[in-house]
């Protein structure tokens, strides 16, 4: 039974989660490109919306990094890890940043949740995409805590799972044993992946991100008094 849970959560879902992902990323840009936006809500709350975003941006920016570092490289994040003092400062690196976006992103959520007018414009969708990232750092600063020197295993078991996806033969082999914890956070980020042309995150792939650094914009309303 576990076994047939496995193929079709770790064979079937990855190519569903992917297809959707393209096709309608596709889609919704020549169809709707005017909803590549972030459509932020800054001009309405300015102060809490900086202490939240950018935490979140920056922290999200390194996770999502050494991720696709460890995909890339494997070998090169094994030997490192090969010395503990460099095992230790990696792992412990990955984890201020998990914290990172997890403050962050509750931050977005409370505001979102305490500021009506932010709340008036939060689509169904956004509360959707914000519950699935919430469990899914939840889920990955718990792996650290609980399943630590991930960047040990993502680049021995991981990596070469992801390969045999992107390969089209895929080997559940390197997951089946995880934990359950670890099989959680996959699965949840192929979900997040195959609901990601549904939300506002498509603005990522068209928009770069010079806010985080920009100077603060100045909204400034002409209204005539007649």
């Amino acid at each position: 039974m576990g076994s047939y849970f496995d193929q079709i959560l770790f064979i079937a879902l990855p190519y569903v989660s992917l297809f959707t992902f393209f096709l309608m990323t596709i889609y919704r840009y020549r169809a709707e490109s005017f909803s590549y936006s972030s459509l932020s809500s800054q001009f309405l709350e300015n102060k809490q919306h900086f202490w939240t975003v950018v935490p979140f941006h920056y922290g999200i920016l390194a996770v999502t990094l050494g991720h696709v570092i460890a995909f890339c490289i494997p070998r090169t994040i094994l030997v490192w890890n090969s010395h503990p003092l460099r095992l230790y400062i990696l792992e412990i690196s990955a984890l201020s940043c998990g914290l990172l976006t997890l403050i962050g992103l509750v931050g977005i959520v409370w505001r979102r949740l305490t500021y009506p007018k932010v709340r008036g414009i939060t689509s169904p969708t956004d509360w959707i995409i914000y519950v699935m990232l919430v469990l899914q750092v939840l889920s990955g600063v718990g792996i650290a805590l609980f399943h630590p020197w991930g960047s040990s295993w993502f680049a021995s078991n991981m990596t070469p799972y992801l390969w045999s996806v992107f390969t089209l033969d895929p080997n559940i082999g390197y997951v089946a044993a995880m934990p359950w914890l670890v099989k959680f956070h996959i699965i949840l980020a192929f979900l997040t992946v195959g609901f990601f042309p549904f939300t506002r995150l498509v603005h990522i792939l068209v928009i770069p991100n010079p806010y985080l650094w920009r100077k603060n914009q100045v909204v400034r309303w002409n209204r005539n008094p007649k």
